[in-house]
């Protein structure tokens, strides 16, 4: 044994004989190196079992232990749970997922209810105490049904954004029984507290969802275990309901390592675990063949209106599954018993794939207008070609997914070469999709057709007069609230914004909002500073909006220069009147010098 450890451990014993047991706080310095740690364990144990044994590990360095953490008292390391902080209603939720998601009416109602329940009855429990929790509390967890490219995972990935919670997505199809080999089910809770940047209470409430859940079924035919299949479904049945993970992994050498070093130093055994009963797990899948067990059960009964249906709809019959309708798919009743929520979701049809591409918050659109801004350019759709787009994708029966692949197709042409000309705005057409190669000659021939600039700003204005109208219904209220006017010029700005700058609508509202709320706190600057109270009005709020965007100067700099020309004008009519307070109007904000020439000749004549 070194020196230094001679020295700690003569420190413990000292410490033992006072009245008070204290543990040492280590310096970062004398946390040992791995190779130390790899000759103490492995003298340790060669002195207890005999013979020449020798600890090897990852040749990975361990994290360095906070020194505050290792000093602290046995009995103050366990951690308190945190309240939720949640306030979201069903119909709040369910408007903000319609700005982004086309159809699946249902599916989004199902969600944006059970979901803000979830939260908010935590919320309720945790006011009343722990205490009141009921025994055998049952989990809103959800099953989502429907074919690929409906939007499953968007939606659910939407919802974790909006509430803010940690969100980590798995398929089933990776994973295996505890203890086999392959994916460990608990794997994904230890990703949820990674996702949380290593905060277990924020981590506690957060969502898991696992994709592909329709391919861990297990046949009947299927005897002994089946680690791919039903022991997966074992293994997800105490995470789904309550359990305790351990955050450290048997087969990570230099967490054991860190672990034992902890319980060497303070001489108490850590429990890094997450409990899961307030975690939410969503599954889903297409559940292929599901519908024929649904048509088998109703065609045998002959009660009820379930025996009536007939149509070659999938979605019609889906409607119609039960508990037993899954169970007899593959899944054990216990498993099934953990998901009392499904929701079905609709095939999308080649309008819905249009209304997909319309939607300004497509993030398909989104995405593709990004990569061409990415060099300059800026990219806009005409109405037909957006629907040839969605006739070509439908025909290739792979939902939304498909967009994707017929856009890339009609674009990479243009996104290869554009980049190295002058262009800087392409309007795609229907010829452009159906023969890409070809419209691009055509565009390089005559690339400045006054045609083609015709177009692109017919484009724009239609886009910018929409944009107007929703954002006057969608944030009047907000702006009252602020005690605001949303003017006009107002509109109009946060429109050229979302255009020029790529802005979502949220983000442009808010900007617009921050900048008058600036200009407006230039009033308390001014008074101040020379004790005169000046109120800008509407118009000249407006127009020092507008000269910012236009470039002519930035907000701070423009407010400056303009309350250092009226402090000097200002100042002289109030010692001439003994007026304290003045309104700005938008004359002395397009030439201040002027105004307020005129303003003290008036103030003169008068006299």
């Amino acid at each position: 044994m070194n020196k230094k450890q001679k020295e700690k451990n003569t420190t413990h014993q000292d410490n033992k004989n006072s009245k008070i047991e204290k543990v040492p706080c280590i310096k970062n310095e004398d946390f040992p190196s791995q190779h130390e740690l790899e000759k103490e364990i492995s003298e340790y144990l060669s002195k207890k079992y005999g013979g020449r044994i020798r600890v090897v590990s990852q040749m990975v360095f361990p994290h360095q232990i906070k020194p505050d953490k290792l000093g602290e008292p046995p009995g103050q390391e366990t951690k308190k749970e945190e309240p939720i902080s949640f306030d979201l209603k069903p119909e709040e939720l369910e408007a903000y997922l319609d700005q982004y998601v086309v159809k699946q009416d249902e599916a989004k109602a199902i969600l944006a209810t059970k979901i803000c329940t979830h939260f908010n009855r935590i919320k309720y429990m945790q006011q009343k105490g722990s205490e009141n929790t009921p025994i055998g509390n049952i989990k809103n967890n959800i099953i989502l049904i429907g074919p690929t490219g409906v939007g499953k995972t968007f939606l659910v990935k939407l919802i974790a954004a909006k509430i803010g919670v940690p969100f980590v997505k798995g398929d089933a199809t990776k994973f295996s029984e505890t203890g086999y080999v392959g994916g460990d089910v608990e794997d994904l809770i230890r990703d949820l507290v990674h996702e949380a940047d290593g905060d277990i209470e924020k981590a506690q409430y957060g969502i898991v969802y696992i994709d592909e859940i329709d391919k861990i079924a297990s046949p009947y035919n299927v005897h002994g275990p089946d680690v791919s299949r039903a022991g997966v479904q074992r293994a997800l049945l105490k995470p789904m309901e309550e359990t305790e993970v351990d955050l450290r992994t048997p087969h990570d050498p230099i967490a054991q390592l860190e672990a034992l070093e902890r319980y060497r130093r303070s001489g108490k055994r850590e429990k890094n675990t997450i409990n899961t009963k307030h975690i939410l797990f969503i599954v889903s899948g297409a559940f292929s063949g599901l519908v024929d067990i649904i048509k088998k059960r109703l065609q045998k009964s002959s009660i009820g209106f379930g025996a009536d249906v007939h149509t070659d709809d999938e979605r019609q019959w889906l409607k119609y599954v039960k508990p037993q309708d899954l169970i007899e798919y593959g899944f054990e009743s216990e498993f099934i018993g953990r998901l009392p929520v499904i929701a079905i979701l609709d095939e999308l049809k080649e309008e819905d794939l249009y209304l997909i591409l319309k939607n300004p918050n497509s993030a398909v659109m989104v995405s593709k207008k990004q990569d061409f801004k990415a060099y300059g350019i800026d990219l806009r759709f005409e109405d037909e070609a957006l629907r040839r787009l969605a006739q070509l994708a439908y025909q290739e029966g792979t939902g939304a997914r498909a967009l994707v692949s017929v856009i890339e197709r009609a674009l990479l042409p243009f996104e290869k070469k554009l980049p190295s000309t002058g262009i800087n705005f392409l309007v795609v057409t229907k010829e452009m999709v159906d023969d890409p190669e070809g419209e691009l000659k055509r565009l390089l021939k005559d690339p400045d057709n006054p045609e083609r600039k015709k177009i692109y700003n017919a484009i724009l204005e239609q886009e910018r007069e929409k944009l107007i109208i929703e954002f006057r219904d969608k944030y009047n209220q907000i702006w009252q609230k602020e005690g605001l006017n949303l003017t006009q010029s107002r509109l109009e700005l946060m429109a050229k914004l979302c255009q020029r700058e790529d802005l979502k609508p949220d983000e442009a509202n808010e900007r617009v909002i921050f900048w008058v709320q600036q200009i407006k706190s230039y009033e308390n600057t001014f008074y101040k500073r020379c004790g005169i109270n000046i109120a800008f009005d509407d118009r000249a709020i407006d127009e020092i909006l507008v000269q910012s965007a236009n470039g002519e100067s930035n907000l701070y700099s423009q407010c400056e220069r303009l309350c250092n020309i009226l402090e000097y004008g200002l100042s002289l009519v109030r010692d001439k009147t003994g007026i304290n307070e003045f309104e700005i109007p938008i004359e002395a904000i397009k030439n201040p010098e002027l105004y307020i020439n005129s303003l003290i000749r008036s103030c003169y004549q008068q006299d």
